[in-house]
């Protein structure tokens, strides 16, 4: 066990021998570090968390009461093969939350950026890629192998299917099921998830300029268009040049996916 100096250690927690904790840190009363656990300079434990497996967590990251970090995956094809879970940096890991580790045919690795919002009871399943500025609302679920890009926004009671991917800057509204990719920028909503616009709040909040916005409405209404085939669509737009945004659609779209695309109504 390698414990910094400078570290609170409430005296009912259970530190196992192996764990590495950084000057800054402070683990609550009832909480438990498992032997492979790493944790960062300021991150802060509060009562009755669990960090285990193969575990790293990043700088000033807040772990709140009942959740479990680290534990094995819920796959049946999960054999007890040595995989990780790494968590970044200023991370808000609110109360029942859950996070797996990987598996060997993912990769192996569950990987969270950085400054993330994961609110009550929400759950990061074996090998998801999950960015930054993300926020998950109470009781989101993603299943394994969903990459979710930077500033994203799920809303509650939500999930997300296996494999599925979430571009970057994309809403999901509440109690929504979404089973295929979701574009950079969109907006998607229902029970079973239709891509009914783009996200021009967050657009407009990230400061975006109205020429850029009218950029991204005019691509989304020929993405729109009865004629073709989204990727036909998406090819035919991607002969011409494009702003910034607009190429993270494109680039998106005619990237390798294990799943089809959340088309416009």
């Amino acid at each position: 066990m390698t414990v910094s100096p400078d570290v609170h250690i409430h005296a009912s927690a259970v530190i196992e021998d192996g764990a590495r904790i950084a000057a800054g840190a402070i683990v609550g009363p009832f909480s438990i570090v498992g032997s492979e656990v790493s944790l960062a300079s300021g991150v802060h434990l509060k009562s009755h968390a669990v960090v285990t497996g193969r575990t790293s967590v990043g700088e000033d990251t807040v772990i709140y009461p009942g959740a479990v970090i680290g534990e094995i995956p819920q796959d049946l094809k999960f054999k007890g093969e040595e995989t990780e879970l790494i968590v970044g940096a200023r991370n808000r890991i609110r109360e029942g939350v859950t996070m797996n580790t990987g598996t060997e045919g993912g990769g192996g690795v569950t990987r969270v950026g950085d400054d993330n919002l994961f609110m009550m009871g929400s759950h990061v399943g074996h090998d998801v890629q999950l960015g930054n500025r993300v926020v998950m609302a109470n009781h989101v679920a993603l299943a394994g192998h969903c990459i979710i890009e930077d500033d994203v926004i799920i809303g509650g009671l939500s999930g997300i299917h296996q494999f599925v991917r979430i571009g970057k800057g994309a809403i999901i509204g509440a109690v929504t099921m979404v089973t295929n990719d979701v574009i950079p920028y969109g907006l998607v909503q229902g029970p079973r998830g239709q891509l009914d616009g783009l996200n021009l709040v967050g657009l407009k909040r990230r400061g975006l300029s109205r020429e850029a916005i009218a950029e991204l409405r005019n691509a989304f209404s020929r993405l729109s268009a009865p004629e073709g085939t989204f990727l036909d669509k998406a090819r035919a737009l991607a002969e011409a040049e494009h702003g910034e945004h607009v190429q993270d659609i494109l680039d998106f779209i005619l990237s390798e996916s294990d799943r089809s695309f959340l088309t416009p109504g």
